[in-house]
Formats: C-alpha cells, sequence, structure tokens
C-alpha cells in the first residue's frame, strides 16, 4: 500500500496505525476496539455503552449493505432500541459532538470516509 503524504499514524498499543489526517482508517482490516478507543481518547471522547451500540450497528450496517447508514436510518433503530428520548438526531450528535454519528461515528467505527466529505 502506498501511502499519499497527507496519512500519518495512530499508535494502538505497540502498533502504528494508518490514517488520514481526520482519522478515517486507511486500511478496514485494521481496525479493532482498541483502534476505536485509541481514536475516541485522541479525540477526548470517553466511550460509553451507548456509543459503542452505535459504533457496532455502524459496523454491522456497513459489512451487510457495503454502504455507511445515513442518519435517518440509525434515528429509527435506535428509537427502537434506545425509545424515542434517546433515538433522535439531537442524543445522537450529542454523543458524537465532532461531526455526528455519520463523521465520529463512523470514524470510529473504521469506515471509510464518505465520497463528498469534506
Amino acid at each position: 500500500m502506498t501511502m499519499s503524504t497527507t496519512t500519518r499514524t495512530l499508535w494502538v498499543g505497540d502498533r502504528e496505525i494508518p490514517v488520514d489526517p481526520e482519522g478515517y482508517i486507511i486500511n478496514l482490516d485494521d481496525w479493532s476496539e482498541s483502534f476505536a478507543q485509541a481514536l475516541a481518547d485522541e479525540e477526548g471522547l470517553v466511550l460509553t455503552d451507548e456509543h459503542w451500540d452505535v459504533i457496532c450497528f455502524i459496523r454491522s450496517y456497513y459489512y451487510r449493505h457495503q454502504v455507511q447508514p445515513q442518519v435517518r436510518v440509525m434515528i429509527k433503530h435506535f428509537r427502537n432500541y434506545w425509545g424515542p428520548e434517546k433515538g433522535n438526531n439531537h442524543y445522537l450528535h450529542d454523543l458524537f459532538p465532532r461531526g455526528g454519528p455519520q463523521k465520529q461515528g463512523n470514524r470510529l467505527a473504521g469506515i471509510l470516509r464518505t465520497k463528498g466529505e469534506h
């Protein structure tokens, strides 16, 4: 794999994992729960069970559909799972304050940056 000059690394245990400048993983196979934890630490985010619910949902959805879930899909799922007081756009963005579930959530879930994302 050839890395561009804009690639940086994230230390995960004793491994260096290539990520882009925003923290999106370069190689999907490099993802692990330890990666998500290391990136969350770097971003100042304390992961709760609810964060892990969203991360696992994003990963599962991606591997079933080969595309990231849209926020409306996440809202529908988590409204059923958590109830309406937490299964909403505002709560999901509170959980992931650096870009919401589609940006920060995708980064932590080890999903590649979507086309058109800036």
